[in-house]
C-alpha cells in the first residue's frame, strides 16, 4: 500500500476548494471572482454592439478574450507588461485559449453581430491560473448573454440557445508517479506530466493540452488522466450552475445542455 500523499493532503480525484462570486464589480456586463484554493482571478465581460471590421455585415457576432497577471500575483514581483513594451508568448497564449474555449459554446448567428470580450486578470497565482480564467470566463459570459437578454439586444430561443452548455477547465499530471487533479504550484512546478483539459458541460472535450515535461506517459495514464480531468470539470460544471441558477438567475433558455 502506498504511504504518498499530497502536500495539501487532498485525495488524488479531489479539487481545491471553489469557490464563483457572480457580480463582483459595479462595472461590465458580467463579472465573477473565481478561486480554485488560493489561486484567484477577476473575470469581466463587456458586451458591446458590433463586431471587428472583418466580422461586418456576417450577421455573426464574435467573443474574445484577454488574460493578463498583476505583478505580486506571486511570490515576486514581475514587471507590468504594458511598461515592458511587449506581450508575452504565455499571455498570447492564454488569451487564446480563453477565447477559442468559450467559442465552442457560443452560437454566433444568436449573439448576432455583437461582441463580448472576456477580460481575465490574475490577482493570485499558485497553479491552474488558465483553468480558473476559462471556468470563470464562463460565468461572467453567460451573465452578460442574460444582460443582453433583458435588455432586449437578443431573444433567447429553447430550440436554438444562444449557449450550447457550459464550458469548463482543470489541470491534471502526474506527480511522483502518481496521477492527481488539480495541480497547485507545489505539484506543477515539479510535474512529470501537466495537461490543461477544457470540456463542456455533457463532458465532450473542447481543447487538451499536454506535455511530459520529465518522464514521457503512456497511453493508459493518458486514458488515467482524463478520466481525472472529467471529474474535475463534471464538478466545476456543478458550481457554475449552482452560481448562475442561485441568487438573480440567468435566463435559463439561453444556455442548452442540461440547463
Amino acid at each position: 500500500m502506498s504511504l504518498w500523499t499530497r502536500a495539501d493532503g487532498r485525495a488524488i480525484d479531489e479539487m481545491r476548494p471553489v469557490r464563483i462570486q457572480r457580480r463582483f464589480l459595479d462595472e461590465g456586463e458580467g463579472s465573477v471572482l473565481v478561486s480554485f484554493g488560493k489561486t484567484t482571478v477577476l473575470c469581466v465581460a463587456s458586451f458591446t454592439q458590433g463586431v471587428p471590421r472583418w466580422r461586418k455585415d456576417s450577421g455573426l457576432g464574435w467573443v474574445t478574450g484577454e488574460y493578463a497577471m498583476l505583478p505580486r500575483a506571486t511570490n515576486d514581483r514581475s514587471s507590468r507588461e504594458s511598461v515592458r513594451g511587449k506581450v508575452g508568448g504565455r499571455t498570447h497564449e492564454i488569451s487564446r485559449l480563453v477565447g477559442r474555449s468559450l467559442r465552442a459554446a457560443v452560437n454566433m448567428e444568436a449573439l448576432g453581430e455583437n461582441t463580448i470580450v472576456l477580460d481575465c486578470d490574475v490577482l493570485q497565482a499558485d497553479g491552474g491560473t488558465r483553468t480558473a480564467s476559462v471556468t470563470g470566463a464562463f460565468v461572467a459570459l453567460a451573465d452578460a448573454v442574460n444582460w443582453a437578454v433583458a435588455k432586449g439586444i437578443m431573444k433567447p430561443s429553447a430550440s436554438k440557445p444562444i449557449l450550447s452548455d457550459s464550458i469548463s477547465a482543470v489541470s491534471a499530471g502526474i506527480v511522483d508517479g502518481h496521477a492527481v487533479l488539480d495541480l497547485p504550484y507545489e505539484e506543477d512546478s515539479r510535474a512529470d506530466t501537466d495537461m490543461n483539459v477544457v470540456a463542456t458541460g455533457a463532458g465532450k472535450f473542447i481543447e487538451i493540452q499536454g506535455t511530459a515535461e520529465h518522464e514521457p506517459f503512456s497511453r493508459d495514464e493518458l486514458g488515467t488522466i482524463l478520466d481525472l480531468a472529467a471529474t474535475g470539470n463534471a464538478h466545476l460544471a456543478g458550481i457554475q450552475r449552482e452560481a448562475l441558477l442561485g441568487t438573480d438567475p440567468i435566463d435559463t433558455r439561453i444556455i442548452g445542455g442540461q440547463w
